[in-house]
Protein backbone atom coordinates (compact mmCIF):
# COMPACT_ATOMS: atom_id res chain seq x y z
CA UNK A 1 0.00 0.00 0.00
CA UNK A 2 1.00 3.65 -0.24
CA UNK A 3 2.66 5.35 2.68
CA UNK A 4 0.93 7.10 5.56
CA UNK A 5 2.19 10.02 7.63
CA UNK A 6 2.79 10.03 11.36
CA UNK A 7 0.16 12.73 11.72
CA UNK A 8 -2.44 10.52 10.05
CA UNK A 9 -1.46 7.63 12.32
CA UNK A 10 -1.66 9.86 15.38
CA UNK A 11 -5.22 10.81 14.47
CA UNK A 12 -6.13 7.14 14.07
CA UNK A 13 -4.72 5.94 17.40
CA UNK A 14 -5.15 9.07 19.48
CA UNK A 15 -1.42 9.77 19.83
CA UNK A 16 0.85 12.81 19.64
CA UNK A 17 3.76 13.31 17.25
CA UNK A 18 7.10 14.59 18.55
CA UNK A 19 9.25 15.56 15.57
CA UNK A 20 8.38 15.66 11.88
CA UNK A 21 4.68 14.83 11.66
CA UNK A 22 4.88 14.46 7.88
CA UNK A 23 7.32 11.54 8.07
CA UNK A 24 5.85 8.84 5.86
CA UNK A 25 5.99 5.14 6.77
CA UNK A 26 5.23 2.14 4.59
CA UNK A 27 5.36 -0.69 7.14
CA UNK A 28 5.25 -1.36 10.90
CA UNK A 29 7.78 -3.87 12.25
CA UNK A 30 9.35 -4.78 15.62
CA UNK A 31 12.77 -3.32 16.33
CA UNK A 32 14.69 -6.51 15.49
CA UNK A 33 13.14 -6.48 11.99
CA UNK A 34 13.13 -2.73 11.39
CA UNK A 35 13.85 -1.84 7.74
CA UNK A 36 13.88 1.24 5.52
CA UNK A 37 10.72 3.39 5.61
CA UNK A 38 9.18 1.42 8.48
CA UNK A 39 7.75 2.40 11.84
CA UNK A 40 8.98 0.49 14.89
CA UNK A 41 8.27 0.53 18.65
CA UNK A 42 10.19 0.66 21.94
CA UNK A 43 9.03 0.13 25.50
CA UNK A 44 11.82 1.83 27.43
CA UNK A 45 14.80 4.17 27.33
CA UNK A 46 17.18 1.21 27.24
CA UNK A 47 16.23 0.60 23.59
CA UNK A 48 16.63 4.16 22.29
CA UNK A 49 20.19 3.55 21.07
CA UNK A 50 19.00 0.54 19.07
CA UNK A 51 16.29 2.64 17.45
CA UNK A 52 18.81 5.33 16.56
CA UNK A 53 21.04 2.72 14.92
CA UNK A 54 18.17 1.06 13.04
CA UNK A 55 16.83 1.80 9.58
CA UNK A 56 13.40 2.71 10.96
CA UNK A 57 12.20 6.22 10.11
CA UNK A 58 10.00 6.65 13.20
CA UNK A 59 9.06 4.99 16.48
CA UNK A 60 5.95 4.42 18.59
CA UNK A 61 6.50 4.87 22.32
CA UNK A 62 4.65 5.78 25.51
CA UNK A 63 6.90 8.74 26.30
CA UNK A 64 9.13 11.14 24.41
CA UNK A 65 12.84 10.40 24.83
CA UNK A 66 15.11 13.43 24.26
CA UNK A 67 17.98 11.16 23.19
CA UNK A 68 15.91 9.60 20.37
CA UNK A 69 16.82 11.07 16.97
CA UNK A 70 13.77 9.63 15.17
CA UNK A 71 10.30 11.20 15.05
CA UNK A 72 8.15 9.70 17.81
CA UNK A 73 4.46 8.82 17.96
CA UNK A 74 3.62 8.96 21.67
CA UNK A 75 0.62 6.85 22.69
CA UNK A 76 -1.00 5.64 25.89
CA UNK A 77 -1.22 1.92 25.10
CA UNK A 78 1.88 0.90 23.17
CA UNK A 79 0.94 -2.57 21.99
CA UNK A 80 -2.72 -1.84 21.28
CA UNK A 81 -1.71 1.16 19.16
CA UNK A 82 1.05 -0.69 17.32
CA UNK A 83 -1.29 -3.57 16.58
CA UNK A 84 -3.85 -1.15 15.18
CA UNK A 85 -1.19 0.46 12.99
CA UNK A 86 0.18 -2.92 11.82
CA UNK A 87 -3.26 -3.91 10.59
CA UNK A 88 -3.25 -0.93 8.24
CA UNK A 89 -0.31 -2.48 6.39
CA UNK A 90 -1.31 -6.12 6.93
CA UNK A 91 -5.09 -6.25 7.21
CA UNK A 92 -6.40 -9.46 8.76
CA UNK A 93 -7.65 -12.13 6.41
CA UNK A 94 -11.40 -12.21 6.02
CA UNK A 95 -13.16 -15.06 7.81
CA UNK A 96 -14.36 -17.89 5.60
CA UNK A 97 -17.82 -17.36 4.21
CA UNK A 98 -20.61 -19.06 6.09
CA UNK A 99 -21.91 -22.30 4.73
CA UNK A 100 -20.94 -25.95 4.44
CA UNK A 101 -18.20 -27.02 2.02
CA UNK A 102 -19.28 -29.71 -0.42
CA UNK A 103 -16.59 -32.08 0.91
CA UNK A 104 -17.73 -31.82 4.52
CA UNK A 105 -19.72 -34.59 6.18
CA UNK A 106 -22.43 -33.43 8.58
CA UNK A 107 -24.65 -36.00 10.26
CA UNK A 108 -28.35 -35.40 9.70
CA UNK A 109 -28.96 -35.23 13.46
CA UNK A 110 -26.42 -32.42 14.01
CA UNK A 111 -27.72 -28.93 14.71
CA UNK A 112 -25.83 -26.10 13.01
CA UNK A 113 -26.41 -22.47 14.03
CA UNK A 114 -26.72 -19.40 11.87
CA UNK A 115 -23.63 -18.02 10.15
CA UNK A 116 -21.46 -21.09 10.69
CA UNK A 117 -18.55 -21.80 8.33
CA UNK A 118 -17.70 -25.49 7.82
CA UNK A 119 -14.57 -26.02 5.75
CA UNK A 120 -13.28 -28.77 3.46
CA UNK A 121 -13.08 -32.25 4.90
CA UNK A 122 -14.82 -31.40 8.17
CA UNK A 123 -16.78 -34.22 9.79
CA UNK A 124 -19.54 -33.60 12.33
CA UNK A 125 -20.96 -36.61 14.08
CA UNK A 126 -24.38 -37.53 15.39
CA UNK A 127 -26.17 -35.26 17.86
CA UNK A 128 -23.54 -32.49 17.70
CA UNK A 129 -24.52 -28.88 18.22
CA UNK A 130 -22.48 -26.08 16.64
CA UNK A 131 -23.47 -22.62 17.83
CA UNK A 132 -23.97 -19.59 15.64
CA UNK A 133 -20.97 -17.85 14.13
CA UNK A 134 -18.55 -20.75 14.60
CA UNK A 135 -15.73 -21.34 12.12
CA UNK A 136 -14.52 -24.92 11.57
CA UNK A 137 -11.46 -24.96 9.33
CA UNK A 138 -10.44 -27.86 7.09
CA UNK A 139 -10.09 -31.29 8.58
CA UNK A 140 -11.85 -30.62 11.89
CA UNK A 141 -13.52 -33.69 13.37
CA UNK A 142 -16.35 -33.58 15.91
CA UNK A 143 -17.31 -37.00 17.20
CA UNK A 144 -20.83 -37.69 18.42
CA UNK A 145 -22.45 -35.46 20.99
CA UNK A 146 -20.07 -32.51 20.90
CA UNK A 147 -21.41 -29.09 21.91
CA UNK A 148 -19.92 -25.80 20.69
CA UNK A 149 -21.17 -22.43 21.91
CA UNK A 150 -21.30 -19.36 19.72
CA UNK A 151 -18.38 -17.76 17.85
CA UNK A 152 -15.89 -20.58 18.40
CA UNK A 153 -12.97 -21.04 16.01
CA UNK A 154 -11.42 -24.46 15.42
CA UNK A 155 -8.32 -24.39 13.23
CA UNK A 156 -7.31 -27.21 10.85
CA UNK A 157 -7.20 -30.80 12.05
CA UNK A 158 -8.65 -30.24 15.51
CA UNK A 159 -10.30 -33.36 16.88
CA UNK A 160 -12.98 -33.32 19.56
CA UNK A 161 -13.81 -36.75 20.93
CA UNK A 162 -17.41 -37.53 21.78
CA UNK A 163 -19.33 -35.29 24.17
CA UNK A 164 -16.67 -32.56 24.32
CA UNK A 165 -18.20 -29.22 25.32
CA UNK A 166 -16.92 -25.76 24.36
CA UNK A 167 -18.36 -22.51 25.67
CA UNK A 168 -18.65 -19.26 23.72
CA UNK A 169 -15.73 -17.63 21.90
CA UNK A 170 -13.35 -20.55 22.40
CA UNK A 171 -10.33 -20.74 20.08
CA UNK A 172 -8.69 -24.12 19.48
CA UNK A 173 -5.55 -24.09 17.38
CA UNK A 174 -4.43 -26.63 14.79
CA UNK A 175 -3.78 -30.21 15.76
CA UNK A 176 -5.40 -30.15 19.21
CA UNK A 177 -7.08 -33.28 20.55
CA UNK A 178 -9.71 -32.80 23.26
CA UNK A 179 -11.33 -35.75 24.97
CA UNK A 180 -8.89 -38.58 24.25
CA UNK A 181 -8.77 -41.42 26.78
CA UNK A 182 -7.02 -40.68 30.06
CA UNK A 183 -3.78 -42.49 30.84
CA UNK A 184 -5.02 -44.73 33.63
CA UNK A 185 -4.43 -48.49 33.87
CA UNK A 186 -4.72 -51.27 36.42
CA UNK A 187 -2.70 -54.46 36.46
CA UNK A 188 -4.75 -57.63 36.18
CA UNK A 189 -3.09 -60.98 35.73
CA UNK A 190 0.07 -59.29 34.48
CA UNK A 191 -1.75 -57.15 31.92
CA UNK A 192 -2.34 -53.39 31.90
CA UNK A 193 -6.10 -52.90 31.71
CA UNK A 194 -7.41 -49.47 30.78
CA UNK A 195 -9.76 -47.84 33.30
CA UNK A 196 -13.18 -46.39 32.58
CA UNK A 197 -13.37 -43.56 30.03
CA UNK A 198 -16.91 -42.35 30.67
CA UNK A 199 -16.29 -38.65 31.22
CA UNK A 200 -15.83 -35.68 28.90
CA UNK A 201 -13.93 -32.39 28.45
CA UNK A 202 -15.57 -29.04 29.24
CA UNK A 203 -13.90 -25.83 28.08
CA UNK A 204 -15.58 -22.68 29.36
CA UNK A 205 -16.09 -19.30 27.67
CA UNK A 206 -13.21 -17.25 26.22
CA UNK A 207 -10.51 -19.91 26.48
CA UNK A 208 -7.75 -20.31 23.92
CA UNK A 209 -5.91 -23.60 23.42
CA UNK A 210 -2.57 -23.68 21.59
CA UNK A 211 -1.50 -25.92 18.73
CA UNK A 212 -1.02 -29.65 19.37
CA UNK A 213 -2.24 -29.44 22.95
CA UNK A 214 -4.07 -32.47 24.34
CA UNK A 215 -6.70 -32.56 27.08
CA UNK A 216 -7.94 -35.96 28.25
CA UNK A 217 -11.51 -36.81 29.16
CA UNK A 218 -12.49 -37.57 32.72
CA UNK A 219 -12.77 -41.11 34.00
CA UNK A 220 -16.40 -40.66 35.10
CA UNK A 221 -16.99 -36.90 35.17
CA UNK A 222 -15.48 -33.92 33.39
CA UNK A 223 -12.04 -32.50 32.82
CA UNK A 224 -12.68 -28.76 33.11
CA UNK A 225 -10.84 -25.72 31.75
CA UNK A 226 -12.07 -22.57 33.49
CA UNK A 227 -13.31 -19.42 31.81
CA UNK A 228 -10.70 -17.17 30.23
CA UNK A 229 -7.79 -19.58 30.62
CA UNK A 230 -5.09 -19.40 27.94
CA UNK A 231 -3.13 -22.54 27.11
CA UNK A 232 0.03 -22.53 24.99
CA UNK A 233 1.24 -25.09 22.44
CA UNK A 234 2.20 -28.67 23.31
CA UNK A 235 0.52 -28.83 26.71
CA UNK A 236 -0.84 -32.06 28.18
CA UNK A 237 -3.68 -31.95 30.72
CA UNK A 238 -4.64 -35.27 32.20
CA UNK A 239 -7.99 -36.83 33.02
CA UNK A 240 -10.25 -35.24 35.64
CA UNK A 241 -8.12 -32.11 36.04
CA UNK A 242 -9.99 -28.96 37.00
CA UNK A 243 -8.21 -25.82 35.81
CA UNK A 244 -9.42 -22.53 37.29
CA UNK A 245 -10.39 -19.31 35.58
CA UNK A 246 -7.90 -17.02 33.83
CA UNK A 247 -4.91 -19.33 34.17
CA UNK A 248 -1.86 -18.93 31.94
CA UNK A 249 -0.34 -22.30 31.03
CA UNK A 250 2.84 -22.02 28.95
CA UNK A 251 4.36 -24.42 26.43
CA UNK A 252 5.17 -28.04 27.29
CA UNK A 253 3.46 -28.02 30.69
CA UNK A 254 2.26 -31.43 31.81
CA UNK A 255 -0.50 -31.77 34.41
CA UNK A 256 -1.21 -35.27 35.65
CA UNK A 257 -4.68 -36.61 36.32
CA UNK A 258 -7.04 -35.31 39.01
CA UNK A 259 -4.93 -32.21 39.70
CA UNK A 260 -6.48 -28.78 40.00
CA UNK A 261 -5.68 -25.08 40.03
CA UNK A 262 -7.52 -22.07 41.41
CA UNK A 263 -7.94 -18.82 39.47
CA UNK A 264 -5.16 -16.65 38.00
CA UNK A 265 -2.44 -19.29 38.25
CA UNK A 266 0.63 -19.01 35.97
CA UNK A 267 2.54 -22.16 34.99
CA UNK A 268 5.71 -21.29 33.04
CA UNK A 269 7.23 -23.48 30.34
CA UNK A 270 7.82 -27.18 31.02
CA UNK A 271 6.28 -27.17 34.49
CA UNK A 272 5.25 -30.64 35.65
CA UNK A 273 2.43 -31.26 38.11
CA UNK A 274 1.99 -34.68 39.75
CA UNK A 275 -1.44 -36.26 40.05
CA UNK A 276 -3.98 -35.31 42.74
CA UNK A 277 -2.21 -31.99 43.45
CA UNK A 278 -3.84 -28.59 44.02
CA UNK A 279 -2.27 -25.22 43.13
CA UNK A 280 -3.80 -22.25 44.94
CA UNK A 281 -5.00 -18.95 43.53
CA UNK A 282 -2.52 -16.50 42.01
CA UNK A 283 0.40 -18.90 42.32
CA UNK A 284 3.27 -18.36 39.85
CA UNK A 285 5.36 -21.41 39.01
CA UNK A 286 8.79 -20.91 37.40
CA UNK A 287 9.93 -22.70 34.27
CA UNK A 288 10.76 -26.42 34.57
CA UNK A 289 9.53 -26.56 38.15
CA UNK A 290 8.11 -29.81 39.50
CA UNK A 291 4.97 -29.52 41.64
CA UNK A 292 5.07 -32.51 44.01
CA UNK A 293 2.56 -31.35 46.63
CA UNK A 294 -0.18 -28.76 47.12
CA UNK A 295 0.83 -25.10 46.80
CA UNK A 296 -0.84 -22.48 48.98
CA UNK A 297 -2.23 -19.31 47.33
CA UNK A 298 -0.19 -16.21 46.47
CA UNK A 299 3.21 -17.87 46.25
CA UNK A 300 5.95 -17.89 43.62
CA UNK A 301 7.72 -21.24 43.47
CA UNK A 302 10.73 -22.59 41.58
CA UNK A 303 12.71 -25.78 41.28
CA UNK A 304 12.02 -29.49 41.43
CA UNK A 305 10.56 -30.22 43.86
CA UNK A 306 9.15 -26.69 43.77
CA UNK A 307 9.76 -24.50 46.79
CA UNK A 308 8.85 -20.85 47.54
CA UNK A 309 11.11 -18.25 45.90
CA UNK A 310 12.19 -16.77 49.23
Amino acid sequence: MSGITLQQLAEMVGGQVVGDAQTTVFEALPLQDAANDCLTLIDGAQNVSRVNASQAVAVVTTEAYPQCDKPMLVVTDLHASFAQISQIFRPPQALPASGVDVSASVDSSARIGQGVSIGPGVTIGADCHVGEGCVLHSGVHLLAGCRLGSDCTLFPNVTLYDNTQLGDRVIVHAGCVLGAFGFGYQQRDGFHVRGAQLGWVQVEDDCEIGANTTIDRGTYGKTRIGRGTKIDNLVQIGHNCHIGQHNIICAQVGIAGSSSTDDHVVLAGQVGVVDHTHVGARVRVGAQAGIMRDVEPDQTVFGSPAIPRK
